[in-house]
């Protein structure tokens, strides 16, 4: 695994669009080298932003979408098309837009999809895509996983002390009972966050200082799971200002 870098922006926008600049060049990289991309996408503020910000880019169009595979770290498990799905905010905000082949978007079932009202079929299904598509580790090697940071530090839908920060064999797991609203959903566990070649922590204001900081400074991830959320390659930690508040000094060089 990778150790942290952290990268500061003065404010959230600057943020956003720097990393949709970084996050074009990575799949025009992959693609350049091996004819395929593949990226985990993040819900929030800050990952639609980051798909907006592509969709307006210049740069948008050196991209061949036919050829980029997505996955989606964590959905909220909620009907089709429901506005607060990561899915829906993310085919406004970019895929929507852009010449994509719906075979390689590999959306995570809705609660009136295949599976019924039944988050844990959801989340076996999506194991068994992720596991078609990946050697006999069970995972893609993601070129990028986007993942967002909260207040507490989880990261997709991982919760400090929660079953899905414990769990050490599945790929995918269902959330109950879920802290923040809706209290339901899917999400990928720490160790297929860890498949990724790079990791991209991003968030933003002066309440999440504490968690980011105390991530940089070695927590356990059970207790903070952005903590374990690390790629095999490269670690990065995309801040605002106000986030990057109270980061250790030996991070600030």
């Amino acid at each position: 695994m990778s150790d942290p870098q952290v990268v500061v922006h003065r404010d959230g926008d600057l943020l956003a669009a720097a990393a949709a600049a970084r996050l074009v060049t990575r799949i025009v990289d992959a693609q350049a080298a091996r004819g395929v991309a593949s990226v985990v996408l993040t819900g929030g503020r800050t990952g639609t932003a980051v798909l907006e910000h592509v969709n307006r880019s210049a740069a948008r169009d050196a991209v061949d979408w036919s050829r980029v595979d997505l996955f989606w770290g964590d959905e909220r498990f909620l009907p089709s098309g429901h506005p607060d799905r990561n899915e829906t905010q993310a085919r406004a905000a970019l895929l929507d837009h852009v010449p994509l082949d719906p075979s390689r978007v590999h959306v995570m079932e809705p609660s009136d999809g295949a599976f019924g009202d039944d988050p844990e079929a959801a989340a076996a299904a999506y194991a068994e895509v992720l596991a078609s598509l990946a050697g006999p580790e069970g995972v893609p090697a993601f070129d990028v996983c986007m993942l967002g940071v909260g207040e507490e530090g989880h990261v997709a839908s991982v919760f400090p002390d929660s079953p899905a920060v414990h769990e050490k064999e599945r790929t995918v797991v269902a959330v109950r009972d879920c802290p923040k609203p809706p209290p339901t959903r899917v999400s990928l566990t720490l160790s297929s966050v860890r498949h990724a070649h790079e990791v991209w922590l991003m968030t933003t204001g002066e309440a999440k200082a504490g968690a980011v900081a105390t991530a940089l400074s070695g927590a356990d991830e059970v207790e903070l799971p952005a903590a374990g959320a690390l790629g095999r390659h490269r670690t990065l930690w995309l801040l605002d200002t106000a986030a990057s508040a109270k980061v250790p000094a030996s991070f600030r060089a």
